[in-house]
């Protein structure tokens, strides 16, 4: 590989975990409407880790009305994001001390499939916003996460970036990107082609 320039992190399974705050707030919705009728468990919130938004909404309410179930989802979303900016996630073992030694050599940015705020209530919560140079996300520019993982690469001039990921969705936007894929394999998924494996978040020292 190249010597890089640049780290560009997926957030869910790579950086942090939310999938207690999740499934309370999801148990908080369903509690509000009648139409609900399935509680939501740790394993699928897992599961849908890293997709976009429609994708959720299908997993979670697709037996509802459409309409509805964006509504709901929405919903969901923004108690989600207002409890995450209250209390933060479960961060990984080690991350914010990994995060700060990198940004003295790298650039680091995130490129994460969820709305806007939920980033943004990350870089709060771990007091890491000024490790970061830039971020986005499929809830802000309506694009796949290949797509924003081009667009922040174009927007900093990045020449030699690579993209870190937990999940098959992760590693199919590294390619789409044309970035090498380092799988951060305690997460939440599983990945079995990849540049770099990771077996905790310290580990990507060693790789550079």
């Amino acid at each position: 590989m190249e010597k890089i320039d640049s780290i560009i992190f997926d957030l869910d399974g790579t950086l942090w975990s939310t999938i207690d705050c999740s499934v309370k707030t999801l148990k908080e919705v369903k509690d509000k409407y009648n139409e609900i009728i399935f509680d939501i468990s740790a394993e699928e919130v897992k599961s849908s880790m890293g997709l976009p938004f429609d994708e959720i909404v299908k997993k979670y309410y697709g037996y509802l009305e459409k309409e509805k179930a964006i509504i709901y989802a929405k919903e969901a979303f923004e108690i989600n994001i207002r409890n995450l900016l209250k209390n933060g996630g479960t961060l990984y073992f080690k991350m914010q001390d990994t995060i700060k030694s990198l940004s003295k050599k790298y650039k680091l940015f995130i490129v994460s499939n969820c709305i806007e705020g939920y980033i943004e209530s990350f870089l709060k919560t771990s007091k890491l916003e000024n490790y970061f140079t830039d971020y986005e996300s499929n809830g802000r520019t309506k694009l796949s996460k290949g797509e924003n993982i081009k667009l922040v690469i174009e927007r900093n001039n990045l020449k030699n970036a690579v993209y870190v990921g937990d999940t098959i969705s992760d590693k199919l936007a590294a390619d789409y990107a044309k970035t090498p894929f380092i799988y951060a394999s305690y997460g939440f998924g599983e990945v079995k082609e990849y540049d770099y494996k990771l077996e905790n978040i310290e580990d990507i020292i060693k790789i550079f």
